[in-house]
């Protein structure tokens, strides 16, 4: 039966970081969500599992065929349709067949796989994706495109166990019920990370990565956050009561202060106007001082275990801190042209267009590989309109699908101060704790973030490089964010004063951010 689990498992960094500790974990035929804060673990977790990281410790067992599809799936030397697929080498074999070759090196390529031909076109039939030839250069494909063409690839090696990370980035409506469809069909061990919410409604258990472990939860998304709900609460609860005894145990250290103080006064005053003999006294003044010493020390104690149990407690609160964006150089006045075009046509051959003004938020909807990501790049300049003209009258940036502005080996710090060199170290670091990169963060090495961290960290170059842009283009930004962090990249662009162009097929992204309109491509 296939099987995947963990035992005991540990991982920690060059540097001393401790990632997953002393993780176990047990995976048997089912649909299993993997979700966790953007930086909790859950991509190492997921190397791991696929067996592309060592852990520091512990154990990994796979019994049956495992195959993996990450995030970004395009193979470096993939050239068509089937070196993505997986099936050149098998289907030049074939051809050579058909020629009448006899070389016993044709027929060991092939194997046993004497059907590939068939049951890839079948597949890609089932993917939606039959109108593309097998030879048809793999650069030309969209992403979304690209991801459900890595996916059959996977499915041909007819796995067992199926790990898949973030599936539904760049996927329109269409290829996400495809998607869901072969999670449903799938037998085997199904593991998929991921913030989609509808995708993570198909799963059996959820699997939790916080604070370097990992919990289970039976059920579904909305299952497991009834589940999350219910702690909250508790743990608001407990931060509440901790509070409330800490100050409890405050006002009594001070009583005692005060009970002490009196108590030295009067012994003193005591000894000074001899109303005692002197060795009684000094006998007394020796005991109350000893006696103030433990009492101190006891209420001392109280209030410092009063202020652990607030820390334990706190530690319990799941962190919500919102990114904030106030940045008044990317306002925009309602009546000035930002973009325009006329008689555009696109380098894809799509004839439109665009006017926006002012601080016009725009959703750019469509199929994958109809245009949006082209229409963006053209817009910003990146890319030159096969016909007609476009006229970018104001400061503008793009945040690719796959960002790449981020330089490795240097810190998140050191990639803003680079796009922003007349601000001041404080004043960048103070900017990029908006954005929640603070203190060790901000000094971390770009090329160790996480996705989520990753893409936090180009939103706020973005933002914070000079000129600050007034037109912001984002081509699906949630991809590679998870539930809470999309929730926080609504908060910061609702506090941009500048035009939005967003392409996104996360449909409850786009409404939070409230459109002003759409255009389909």
């Amino acid at each position: 039966m296939p099987h995947l689990s963990l035992h005991d498992l540990t991982l920690t960094w060059p540097d001393g970081r401790t990632v997953l500790d002393g993780v176990t974990l047990d995976l048997s035929p089912a649909h299993h969500g993997l979700v966790g804060d953007n930086g909790s673990g859950k991509s190492t977790l997921l190397r791991i599992l696929t067996g592309e990281l060592a852990p520091t410790s512990g154990t990994r067992l796979v019994e049956g065929r495992l195959a993996h599809l990450p995030q970004d799936p395009l193979p470096e030397d993939a050239a068509t349709v089937a070196d993505v697929l997986g099936v050149a080498d098998r289907l030049a074999a074939l051809r050579a067949v058909e020629s009448g070759s006899v070389d016993p090196d044709v027929y060991d390529t092939i194997g046993d796989d004497w059907d590939v031909e068939a049951r890839t076109t079948a597949l890609l039939g089932r993917l939606g994706l039959d109108r593309l030839t097998l030879d048809r250069d793999a650069s030309t494909l969209s992403g979304g495109e690209l991801t459900l063409l890595a996916l059959a690839a996977r499915l041909l090696t007819e796995p067992d166990v199926l790990l898949l990370d973030e599936p539904t980035n760049n996927l329109d409506r269409p290829a996400r019920e495809r998607l869901l469809s072969v999670v449903d069909e799938f037998r085997g061990v199904l593991v998929v990370a991921s913030h989609d919410r509808e995708l993570l409604e198909h799963v059996d258990a959820v699997h939790e990565v916080r604070d370097g472990g990992v919990r289970t939860f039976g059920g579904d998304l909305t299952a497991y956050e009834a589940a999350v709900a219910v702690e909250r609460e508790a743990a608001e609860r407990d931060v509440r009561d901790a509070e409330s005894d800490l100050r409890r145990q405050k006002r009594e250290l001070a009583a005692a202060q005060v009970t002490l103080a009196r108590r030295n006064r009067t012994a003193a005053k005591a000894e000074r106007e001899k109303r005692v003999p002197k060795i009684v006294a000094h006998g007394r003044r020796m005991n109350a001082e000893v006696s103030a010493g433990k009492l101190r020390g006891e209420h001392e104690g109280n209030v410092e275990a009063a202020r652990d149990r607030l820390s334990e407690a706190d530690a319990r609160l799941r962190d919500d801190e919102p990114i904030r964006v106030d940045l008044p150089e990317t306002r925009v006045p309602a009546t000035r042209d930002v973009v325009t075009t006329d008689g555009l046509v696109l380098a894809n051959g799509l004839a439109l267009d665009v006017h926006v003004r002012g601080p016009e938020r725009i959703g750019l909807v469509g199929r994958n590989g109809s245009g949006k990501t082209t229409l963006l790049r053209t817009l910003v300049g990146e890319l030159e309109p096969r016909e007609g003209e476009v006229r970018l009258r104001v400061p503008a940036r793009l945040l690719p699908q796959r960002p790449r502005l981020l330089v490795p080996g240097t810190s998140v710090a050191e990639n803003v101060e680079r796009l922003a060199p007349t601000a001041s170290r404080q004043e960048v670091r103070s900017r990029l704790a908006r954005f929640g990169l603070r203190g060790a963060r901000a000094d971390q090495d770009a090329g160790t973030l996480s996705g989520g961290e990753r893409l936090r960290a180009t939103l706020a170059c973005l933002l914070l490089a000079e000129p600050a842009p007034q037109l912001l283009c984002l081509d699906e930004p949630t991809n590679d964010l998870d539930m809470r962090s999309v929730d926080r990249l609504v908060e910061a662009l609702s506090g941009y004063e500048g035009a939005l162009v967003v392409v996104s097929h996360d449909e409850r992204f786009l409404e939070a951010l409230g459109l002003d309109r759409t255009i389909t491509t």
